[in-house]
């Protein structure tokens, strides 16, 4: 039996029989009506993150709110979902994903990459400052393409034989 306190909204941890544990924890996937879609994920199943440049300490830097959304996003690739916010970035195939936040006017993206079985790459975190359209400025693209081929290179030495 599921037990939860006060309203439950997407991502918050649920109670199971009335006992939080450090291992493993219940999230809400999504609502239909009042009835809200809970899954288990078990800690020691989730990927690990893996921060490539400076994305964690850029990350770092954003509004508690950004952070948190983001911070969930990623949490839900190491558990094989995808956030309703994650799409796919054009022009790198599939397993690249940004979010896209919104605080005080302002536009901040992460980009992460769950290409790889055995862990979760973030590759870049950046506030949109241009105010010509939504297009994803050339350098922040050229970043990414660097920063996923070291991805790929690390991958490739340290993880792909697990």
């Amino acid at each position: 039996m599921l037990l939860c306190t006060g309203r439950v909204r997407a991502g918050i941890p649920l109670l199971f029989d009335g006992v939080a544990t450090q291992r493993s924890i219940w999230i809400v996937l999504r609502r239909y009506g009042d009835t809200p879609i809970v899954r288990h994920v078990d800690n020691d199943t989730l990927k690990p993150v893996r921060w490539v440049g400076s994305s964690n300490a850029d990350l770092k830097r954003f509004p508690d709110s950004v952070r948190r959304r983001i911070g969930f996003a990623v949490y839900q690739a190491q558990a094989g979902f995808q956030h309703r916010d994650a799409k796919p970035l054009k022009g790198f195939g599939s397993g690249v994903l940004e979010v896209v936040t919104r605080h005080d006017g302002d536009a901040f993206r992460a980009v992460y990459t769950v290409r790889f079985e055995a862990a979760v790459y973030v590759l870049h975190a950046f506030q949109k400052k241009s105010r010509r359209g939504i297009r994803t400025p050339k350098r922040e693209l050229d970043l990414i393409a660097r920063r996923l081929n070291t991805a790929e290179r690390h991958y490739r030495e340290t993880l792909s034989g697990q």
